[in-house]
């Protein structure tokens, strides 16, 4: 099996991690929170009334 050359190892971990990284940028920034309804209807039912 043929080795492989020091300048072929650099660029394949150039590559991997420059495909990380816009794996985890496309991730991070295409990410988009939707608020549902239920929850913010939740917190609004469930006030308490504290007497001390």
């Amino acid at each position: 099996m043929p080795q492989m050359a020091p300048i072929s190892w650099l660029f394949m971990f150039i590559l991997f991690s420059f495909t990380l990284l816009m794996f985890c940028s496309s991730n991070y920034f295409l990410f988009s929170i939707s608020p549902s309804q239920t929850s913010v209807k939740n917190i609004s039912s469930n006030s308490f009334n504290w007497k001390w």
